[in-house]
């Protein structure tokens, strides 16, 4: 173990890069780094960036301007600091990054982090730039977090099972950053969530780039698909919650609508995106699922599990979408019923065949109906909230709140909950009965004292409580992005 040393991992985008960066200081720590939240006082900073929001690069690179300045004032101190650039906006960019912002000391791809110890190395005699795929799996080298590190980090956990993605939307750059679609073998995944539940953590969220088209191999050498998988990770003692993201509709298969059904583990939550409700603007994105298909797996989730709510991710002003493509996707959003959705003004991304189509629309009207969009899915994300009142939820706790005495945590459908509770609550399931919305979360109190409280699994939600789904109109529905 070397001197103590310091980073500091600025984190953009997705989930996946939550859990990326968290990785990158396991690998460093057996190198003596330790993170701090200052970068003034950060020994080596890595910006782990995200290609999907717009303008990302630009923003990385305005970044880097304030870092320079940061680094020349340590110089002047006589104290070293090495700059990193990581993920999706790395692997896009590559030597370009280091050709406009020659601070920069490493550049790497989000395949390549568990090599940070042989980049650190290497940087300190000049820029690197790792942006190749390695044939070597970056799971099987990086080390397992601490018990101590896992328990800092709360008691939930993200757990990457599957990268990449074989359904080349045209709008999308993940096939070109991630690369093509890889599962983690089954053990590898069970082992590192018996690590998770051992240092405390409840709730696992799976992630991947199209995590339902996960098929890693069991011990016996077969393909295992999602739906089992989470019923083996529905063993493990300690894991009482299980959640996925972000998943594509073609992926939907029986077994995972299975699981829905029959493990209370799984959250009666999923994120679905459909992009549009054009047939037409869905088949120039190469989504592969038509408007009808997406209806009718939304009757088939709904079928398995009543209560679950939907949301969902939305394109406004893809290339070529008239007035009449918008209104189709209005109407279902209104057909549907959405717990919550993420929306986006569609902007190009290089190398992605969309960026170079015909009849780019203007971006007063993406910015018009992403207004009319946002307008609608907040409307039911309200009334859903609202729908809620008066019922009791399974809440998981998670942190102090802001005011003195009060917890934060979350429902089974993933929003915020705040309530009065003592701090020994913090990794408890209990039960709260929801008395009013925020604006942000619900409000909340304990539906039973606290030493009644059970700290076991949560069963499936009685009849006359979270099954107890709003009327029709207002169906429940929440979401993510593929």
């Amino acid at each position: 173990m070397t001197a103590e040393k310091q980073v500091y991992i600025k984190t953009y985008g997705c989930q996946m890069n939550v859990y990326d960066s968290e990785r990158m200081t396991d690998a460093l720590t057996p190198m003596g780094y330790v993170a701090t939240d200052r970068p003034e006082d950060a020994d080596l900073v890595i910006l782990n960036t995200c290609h999907i929001r717009e303008k990302a690069a630009e923003k990385v690179y305005s970044e880097l301007g304030r870092i320079r300045v940061m680094k020349e004032e340590r110089a002047l101190a006589g104290r070293e600091t090495l700059i990193g650039v990581a993920g999706c906006v790395a692997q896009a960019e590559g030597q370009e990054i280091v050709r406009r912002a020659p601070v920069v000391d490493m550049v790497f791809g989000p395949q390549s982090y568990h090599r940070l110890p042989d980049l650190i190395a290497r940087a300190r005699s000049g820029n690197v730039v790792e942006t190749d795929f390695p044939a070597e799996d970056k799971f099987d080298h990086l080390p397992a977090a601490t018990s101590a590190a896992t328990r800092a980090r709360g008691v939930t956990a993200f757990l990457t099972v599957q990268e990449g993605c074989d359904k080349f939307c045209t709008f999308c750059v993940v096939p070109y950053t991630r690369g093509a679609e890889v599962s983690r073998p089954v053990d590898q995944i069970i082992d590192e969530a018996r690590r998770l539940a051992a240092a405390g953590v409840r709730e696992v969220t799976l992630l991947g780039q199209n995590v339902n088209g996960y098929h890693g191999l069991g011990s016996d050498g077969t393909p295992t698909g999602l739906g089992d998988l989470l019923a083996r990770l529905a063993e493990i003692p300690g894991i009482d919650r299980l959640r996925y993201t972000t998943s594509h509709p073609r992926d939907m298969d029986d077994a995972l609508l299975a699981a829905h059904r029959e493990l209370h583990e799984v959250m009666p939550y999923l994120h679905l995106p459909v992009q549009s409700g054009s047939d037409r603007i869905l088949a120039a994105m190469n989504r592969r699922h038509t408007r009808d298909d997406y209806l009718r797996l939304v009757e088939k989730i709904r079928a398995a599990r009543p209560d679950i709510a939907l949301t969902s991710d939305f394109i406004v002003g893809f290339p070529g979408e008239t007035e009449a493509d918008f209104a189709a996707t209005l109407s279902l959003i209104e057909e549907v019923g959405f717990a919550a959705a993420y929306s986006f003004k569609y902007s190009p991304r290089p190398g992605t065949p969309a960026a170079t189509l015909g009849g780019q629309v203007d971006e007063a009207v993406k910015a018009e109906r992403l207004g009319r969009l946002q307008a609608l899915v907040t409307a039911q994300q309200q009334a859903f909230a609202a729908s809620l009142v008066g019922r009791t939820l399974d809440v998981l706790f998670e942190k102090p709140g802001r005011e003195p005495g009060q917890l934060i945590g979350r429902s089974p459908y993933l929003q915020s909950v705040v309530a009065d509770a003592p701090a020994a609550l913090i990794g408890s399931i209990v039960r709260v009965l929801v008395t009013g919305v925020g604006p942000n979360s619900l409000r909340g109190r304990l539906a039973a004292a606290p030493d009644a409280v059970p700290a076991g699994r949560s069963p499936l939600p009685a009849a006359d409580t979270t099954r107890n789904v709003p009327s029709p109109s207002i169906a429940l529905a929440a979401g993510g992005a593929s």
